[in-house]
């Protein structure tokens, strides 16, 4: 298993950009202290995103994610999304969506041995990373064919909330936004439209958090749509002990 940190310019952000990456080896021989990951073997691959206020260094901080990893011999890509929603700007050289969703696969694939079949490539995140998961999986589903949603924050849209961490600087105007696919519940219906393939759904929210109902809402909007969601909970708050034992159900749920 390698830790490895990157910085590269992206084209979506115009600027460098740095990401750690989780690199599985398939074992290493110890007679020949050569490792045994066969030559042309492709890692299937989890794109991993931060919350509000995080870095590249939150998974890896935060949680076991180099273990649960190493024992699913999976690799992991952990980019920077600033506070950015990971969705795209009008601004110039914020594309967050753009970034996450097709530039950082294009060149993850590039750089490392990663699997570019749609069923090894999954992604997943934490609170505001959970939103970005689900929104980019939905638009990228014919990229990502799992989405791991922690605590996701899915209530930007839902009427009554109040907006205290900068959301009006990403999305503009809330009204015009929730009527876009940068909602999630928009970018479903422009999905099942467009007939295009749905993902399937890992999502958990602690029974303690502020976002429980919300995340409750939406898992029940995505199964009456037609979706496969696997649902859990616990006494948890929004918090690092829930998002590092979920992380663990969720890479145990993925199809390794």
């Amino acid at each position: 298993m390698a830790l490895l940190q990157i910085n590269y310019l992206s084209e979506a952000l115009r600027r460098n950009v740095t990401l750690n990456v989780i690199l599985p080896f398939d074992g290493i021989d110890y007679e020949t202290m050569s490792y045994r990951t066969e030559k042309d073997h492709r890692f299937k691959t989890l794109y991993l995103l931060h919350g509000l206020f995080g870095d590249c260094n939150d998974w890896i901080c935060g949680s076991r994610i180099r273990l649960w990893a190493e024992k699913k011999n999976l690799a992991v890509v952990m980019p920077s999304g600033d506070n950015a929603f990971y969705v795209n700007s009008d601004r110039g050289g914020n594309d967050y969506s753009t970034f996450v969703g097709k530039e950082l696969v294009e060149v993850t694939r590039r750089i490392f041995p990663l699997s570019d079949k749609r069923d090894d490539t999954f992604i997943g995140g934490l609170s505001m990373g959970g939103f970005g998961a689900i929104r980019n999986g939905i638009v990228f589903s014919e990229t990502f064919s799992h989405v791991i949603g922690l605590s996701s924050a899915i209530h930007i849209f839902d009427e009554g909330t109040v907006l205290n961490f900068g959301e009006k600087a990403v999305f503009g105007n809330i009204k015009e936004a929730t009527l876009s696919d940068a909602n999630p519940r928009v970018a479903f219906k422009k999905l099942l439209e467009e007939n295009r393939r749905i993902p399937r759904f890992y999502m958990s929210c602690g029974t303690r958090d502020d976002l429980f109902d919300a995340n409750t809402a939406f898992r029940d909007f995505l199964i009456s749509n037609g979706a496969d969601v696997t649902w859990d909970e616990d006494d948890d708050g929004h918090e690092w002990t829930f998002w590092d034992s979920q992380i663990k159900k969720a890479i145990d749920w993925l199809e390794l």
